[in-house]
Parts: structure tokens; sequence; C-alpha cells
């Protein structure tokens, strides 16, 4: 397929179809699951800054949010993997809508409850079902089309993703931020209990909102895909349920130089993002002033820029190999990085947004060029990809204690190191000629 690829770009060879005539439905609605979990991924971003003001915690205390949702992705995408193996990844995608559903209830009993640890359980089990959706929605977009337009495919389905973190951040920065009390950490200590914990509830109550609406928008959208009929992707086998087979397909997938790197990028690349957009917030504040709404609309215009880089890179994949685009996105990310660590003013806030151009291909970029050639284990390759995202829960636990000890602008030197090791990837894969699959 490698080979097929670099003639596709190189000179305009056969035109395949982008996707097959009967996943046209199928294909649309997924599209729609690609944007539900945008609103929540990024819903959830700024919940950083909030936890540690409505709770009086550290950065590195609030950055658990961080922890739970995107260790959550770790946990549950080897699961993930058997159903789809089992089953379908149809039933995958319904398996994690069902569990993210339950998630985004249980704010409503977090918020009475009024503890950190009741949010971070909820938080925890709404990713697990999401964890679930993405493992399965990925290849099964891969699945919907021919083999050698695969990489554009996920990156047109994912480019329908920053609508949603688009509207996630917006959701955040009209029912959440603003309803945050001005009081300081200083303030809350010297208030009295009763004072303090009426403050608190509104805050609490303004967090629950948008997450209880989004489980019922998720109910209409499991229905909706339960409804639609579909191809079977499951490949029938009778030592899938095996410890052998299981054994013998991680010993391919790690003898497989080009997706254990895949593997690693994705890893710093998910780091890189979060690490990224959840303190864009304390970084602005930092940087020009302002107040939690304000420096969050400069995240709001962040993520505007990644939805419509990622419609343009889509476009350009079309022309170009997604590799070189990876690996000039890479170095331009890092540079951004660079300037807002050197420069914690105007010029370093907008640098911190145009970061948001060189993320806008790395992820499916990564994951579809990874998962090139693994015919039966793409089930559980993919699955490798969505554990990778545990760079998301580690790497913003460095950046929070950098951020405790020094400052916001010197704490983006971890998403710099992050980039420059997708850039290695994809110099990797461009230096190294894949073997043609037969």
């Amino acid at each position: 397929m490698s080979q097929v690829i670099t003639n596709t770009y190189a000179k305009g060879v056969e035109k395949l179809p982008l996707v097959f005539k009967d996943m046209r439905l199928a294909f649309v609605l997924l599209v729609v699951c690609f944007a539900a979990w945008g609103v929540a991924a990024n819903m959830t971003d700024p919940l950083v800054k909030v936890f540690s003001k409505i709770f009086t915690m550290s950065t590195l205390q609030a950055s658990l949010v961080q922890f739970c949702y995107y260790g959550a992705y770790f946990c549950l995408a080897i699961p993930a993997a058997f159903i789809n193996e089992r089953y379908s990844y149809k039933v995958g995608v319904l398996t994690g809508l069902g569990l993210a559903i339950v998630g985004a209830f249980m704010f409503y009993p977090a918020s009475s409850s009024m503890t950190y640890g009741f949010f971070l359980a909820a938080l925890f089990t709404l990713a697990a079902g999401l964890s679930i959706l993405e493992t399965s929605a990925n290849p099964f977009v891969i699945s919907m089309g021919p083999e050698g337009n695969a990489t554009q495919r996920l990156n047109l389905a994912q480019a329908f993703n920053p609508v949603g973190t688009n509207l996630g951040v917006f959701l955040a920065a009209m029912l959440i931020l603003p309803n945050l009390h001005s009081a300081t950490g200083e303030e809350r200590a010297s208030m009295a209990p009763e004072a303090l914990r009426a403050i608190q509830s509104a805050e609490l109550n303004a967090v629950m909102t948008p997450y209880v609406g989004m489980a019922f928008a998720l109910i209409l959208i499991w229905a909706c895909i339960a409804l639609v009929k579909t191809p079977n992707t499951r490949e029938q086998s009778a030592t899938t349920w095996s410890g052998i087979h299981f054994g013998a397909t991680f010993k391919r997938l790690m003898a497989n130089k080009y997706y254990r790197f895949g593997v690693i990028a994705q890893f710093f690349n998910v780091a890189g993002q979060t690490c990224a957009w959840t303190f864009t917030i304390q970084y602005v504040m930092a940087a020009i002033g302002g107040n939690e709404a304000q420096a969050g609309m400069y995240l709001q215009y962040s993520l505007i820029l990644f939805l419509l880089s990622r419609f343009l890179m889509t476009w350009l994949m079309g022309y170009i190999r997604p590799t070189q685009l990876l690996l000039g996105m890479a170095l331009f990310a890092s540079t951004m990085c660079a300037i807002a660590a050197l420069s914690p003013n105007m010029l370093g806030v907008f640098a911190v947004m145009s970061i948001s151009v060189g993320l806008s291909l790395m992820f499916p970029t990564i994951y579809g060029v990874a998962l090139q050639g693994l015919g039966d284990d793409t089930k559980f390759g993919a699955a490798g990809l969505v554990m990778a995202i545990l760079g998301g829960a580690l790497m913003p636990l460095v950046q929070g204690a950098l951020i405790d000890t020094y400052d916001a602008a010197f704490s983006y030197i971890v998403p710099l190191g992050c980039f420059l090791v997708v850039a290695g990837y994809a110099v990797f894969e461009l230096k190294n000629k894949r073997p043609a699959v037969q």
C-alpha cells in the first residue's frame, strides 16, 4: 500500500472512491461521533483551571482531571479491541457511547456531593466510554473505503472533531467560566464554611449542566447508529480469544518498527496537544492579564484555527504525502512553543494559539500511517494507538508542576519536546521505505 500511496500523491493515478457506497450513511453518523468526543475532550480542558479555583488546589492537583480523563483511554483500549474482534466495530461504537452516557449523567450526583473525587470518577467513566468509541470509530472509518486513501479518509472524518472541540470550549466559556466566583484563594480561605459552600455549589452546578445536556445528545446519536444497517466488519477466527492468538498479535505489532514508532509518536502528540490546550488559560492570564472567561476566548480562537487548519490539511493531502505535512507542522508547532516560552506577552499568546495549526493533522495522520499494512492485526493495533493517549494523562502533570515551580511561559518547553518527537517520527517514515503490501 505504501507504493500505491506514494504514486497517488506523485502522479495522481487512478481516482479512488473516498467512501464505499454502502457505507456512506454510517460514515456520516461516525463523523457525528468524532464531533461528540471533541465536545467532551475540550469542555474538560478548562476544568483544570476551574477546579483549582473552586477547591483551592495547586495546578498539579487540578491536573488530575487530565490524568483521569486520558488514563481511562489507556485502560479501556484493549477491552475495546476485544469487543471489536468478537463482535464488530458497530457494537464497539454503541458500547462506547453507552458508557459515555453513564459518565456524563454522573456529573449530576457529583455536583450534589461537591467532592473532587466524585467528579474525577465521572470523568473517568465518561472517558472510558469515549476510549471504546474512539478505538472502534477510527479503524471503522479506515475500513469504509479503499486502503490507498485511508489516511485521507480518516483526516476527513477527524476534520469534524474540531467542530466538537470548538463547541466544547464555547459551552465551557458560556456556561462554566462566567459562573466562577471572583473570590481568590485567600478570600475563600477566610470565608465562613456556609458561605464558601454556597459559592462552590453554584460553581459546581455550572460545571454539571453542559455534561448532563451532552448525555441526552449522546442518547440520540446512540439510537441513530443502532438503527442504521452496516456490513459486518468482524473477521471470523477460531483462535481470536486464545492467549496464543493475542500473544502472536502483540509480537507481530512490536516487531513492526513503523507501528512501534507510531505509538511513541502518538503518545507525545497527544501529550503536546493536551498540554498546549489545557494551560492556555493560565498562560494568557499570566501574559496579558484578565479573568478566566476572557482568557478562555483565546482558547476558543485557538480551536477555530484548529478547525480551519484540519480542513486545509485534508485538502493538501490530495497533493502532498501525509508524512511530509506532518514533519512541517511538527516543526512549526515546536517553534511556536519556543516563542511562547521566550516571549510571555501578546506575541506569546499568538504563538500559543498558532500551535493548533500544527496540531490539526497530527493525530489522524500518525494513526493512519502507523496502521498501514497491519491487516488482521489492525484492531489490536488501533487499541495500541488509543492507549498512547496516555501521554495526555502524564505530561500535563509535568507541565502543571513546572507552572507551580516556575511559570506558565517556561512550562511550554514540555509540548516543545513532545512535538520534536513527532517530527522525528515523520523523518523516520520518510527515510525508510515500507515493504509493499501483498
